[in-house]
């Protein structure tokens, strides 16, 4: 058998003791997910889950009885949260689905693995390690885990009507997890199930659709979203667009050592329209600040790769940062695209570096004068004020912002007189 015992994540003593008091008395407590997949798979072990055959109440009263913290955060779906130390972990109950509507389950407690393994979505998610840090597989996982190949549980089909977001989830684990192609029978389940995914409340679709462009490479997950209609159906913005920036954008980020950015893949395959970003982000209900980085880089000037520093520096005073850094992060990943068989576009690669650069490191100066300088000169409150000090400002920046407060003061007497 496949054994986890050696493992420093196994071995935290929080975890055995939690393991040892689910297992005691008739009961059983297992490590579930993806502490054992990630383990298996030789990736970090973040949180550590963990089924049992208690009930959520026998959990509480054995953890009250051990001095263990216990929060009931999901009674109904049989869950509670152990707290050690500071350290969650999460107890379910073992569960079989009694209703399903593709968008909620109705469950009931068991004590029995195997049907909880098998309402499960995924093989390689449905794997566990009992107390002695033994694997127990019910479904196939280990084969899979072996071949990285994502598969849904039993038949596709069924797994996705219990649950349509299992959609996006199958593309999503094999962004993170698969190799070679998608599973045929998951493929083909996903394609024709999804209209489904329209039922579903934007922010979970958005929450799995922002996962997976943070996954590694996303670039053949979103190749196949893209062939089976999957990706149109989510994101119609992509479908004129294409997603053909994202291979380059993925070789680019790693070279240059930026970190994954969802936000930044989503504008590399959605078009620069300011109208259509505002949809979007209506749509799937994304956050202010995810719905403010998409409106600076539709709205961002255009930047032309061969201006001289100074007038860069008046185009981000006047038009910000943000949205140009993402434009030119998205130039950049195509030109170096190109780079290696066209010697202008390894050129125009070092000028937009530079650019970039620039871009990321810039702070905005501080115009020296306000309102209240203008009216102190003797300009009464009114539209007139405005209008002084935004030419005072104007001409600051045309002359890069190399007059100090005492110049500008004496030239704004001089516009008053």
């Amino acid at each position: 058998m496949t054994g986890l015992a050696d493992q420093a994540w196994f071995r935290d003593p929080a975890l055995g003791r939690i393991l040892a008091l689910l297992s005691a008395d008739g009961g059983e407590g297992r490590v579930v997910g993806g502490a054992v997949r990630n383990s298996l798979m030789g990736l970090p072990v973040n949180d550590v889950d963990i089924a049992t055959t208690l009930r959520p109440e026998a959990v509480m009263e054995r953890a009250a009885g051990a001095g263990i913290k216990a929060v009931p955060t999901g009674l109904e779906h049989g869950t509670v949260t152990l707290v050690i130390d500071g350290k969650p972990f999460e107890v379910t109950t073992l569960r079989t689905d009694v209703e399903t509507d593709g968008r909620h389950a109705k469950v009931a407690f068991s004590k029995d693995w195997r049907a909880d393994a098998e309402r499960r979505d995924l093989t390689i998610n449905a794997l566990y390690a009992d107390a002695e840090g033994e694997v127990v597989d019910l479904v196939g996982g280990l084969a899979d885990i072996e071949t990285r190949n994502i598969r849904f549980i039993g038949d596709a089909a069924r797994r996705i009507a219990e649950d349509h977001l299992r959609i996006l989830r199958f593309f999503r684990f094999f962004a993170y997890y698969g190799s070679g192609r998608p599973d045929a029978e998951g493929l083909k389940a996903c394609s024709a199930a999804r209209s489904k995914l329209t039922t579903l409340s934007a922010e979970r679709v958005w929450s799995e659709l922002r996962k997976l462009l943070g996954a590694g490479d996303p670039g053949r997950a979103l190749l196949w979203m893209r062939q089976v209609a999957v990706l149109t159906e989510i994101l119609p913005e992509s479908e004129r667009w294409g997603i053909d920036a994202i291979p380059s954008l993925i070789t680019t980020e790693k070279a240059l050592g930026w970190t994954p950015d969802p936000l930044l893949r989503l504008a590399a395959i959605v078009p620069p329209d300011a109208a259509r970003m505002e949809a979007l982000a209506a749509r799937l209900k994304l956050s202010n600040a995810e719905a403010a980085y998409l409106k600076a880089w539709a709205m961002a000037a255009p930047v032309n790769d061969d201006m001289s520093s100074a007038a860069f520096e008046r185009l981000l005073y006047r038009n910000g940062a943000d949205g140009i850094t993402t434009r030119l992060k998205l130039a950049l990943a195509v030109a170096r695209g190109k780079a290696e068989s066209d010697f202008d576009e390894m050129a125009r690669s070092a000028r937009l570096i530079k650019l970039l650069d620039k871009a990321m490191q810039w702070k905005k100066p501080q115009f020296p004068l306000n309102g209240g300088d203008v009216i102190s000169a003797g300009i009464a409150s009114g539209p007139r004020v405005g209008e002084l000090l935004a030419g005072l400002e104007n001409q600051w920046v045309e002359e890069n912002f190399v007059s100090d407060r005492a110049a500008l003061l004496a030239r704004l007497q001089e516009r008053v007189q």
